[in-house]
């Protein structure tokens, strides 16, 4: 199915919803993996917005992508409770090891900060593919991607 036509779908779903925006979001990325910069006029006519507001929620939220993200998904918080126990190196070392930027995919990897994943008490936290994990390594964190990836 065409982009086009699976996104008049989603709003066809959300028409006369009040703060529709969010859950149209949502549905697109949840769609197509991203939120694909061709539906952001389609979704502005629909409510009524201009194109600049829906891309401002898109870039304004840390949850919206506009790329499809790798197949695998780390994410690691950068809250204050992590950054005093070690979260920032562990960035650092996971950039090195896997060879990929914060905010960035390369082949199959993207590598995203969160901020908080409920887990202070264990701290430093991240997640693998939705896998929680806590008092991170970068050898834990490999060793969940490898796993995921045999």
């Amino acid at each position: 199915m065409e982009i086009i036509d699976r996104l008049a779908e989603i709003l066809a779903v959300h028409r006369g919803r009040e703060g529709a925006l969010l859950p149209i979001l949502h549905d697109v990325q949840a769609a197509f993996g991203h939120v694909p910069e061709a539906s952001y006029q389609p979704i502005a006519d629909a409510l009524r917005l201009s194109r600049a507001e829906v891309a401002g929620v898109v870039s304004f939220y840390h949850d919206f992508r506009d790329a499809p993200a790798g197949r695998h998904v780390i994410k690691v918080c950068r809250a204050e409770a992590c950054q005093s126990m070690g979260g920032a190196d562990l960035i650092a070392r996971l950039e090195t090891a896997l060879g990929v930027k914060l905010g960035q995919t390369k082949g199959d990897v993207t590598l995203e900060a969160v901020y908080c994943l409920g887990l202070c008490a264990c701290s430093p936290a991240a997640q693998v593919d939705g896998q929680l994990v806590g008092r991170a390594s970068v050898a834990r964190l490999e060793a969940l991607v490898a796993e995921v990836t045999a």
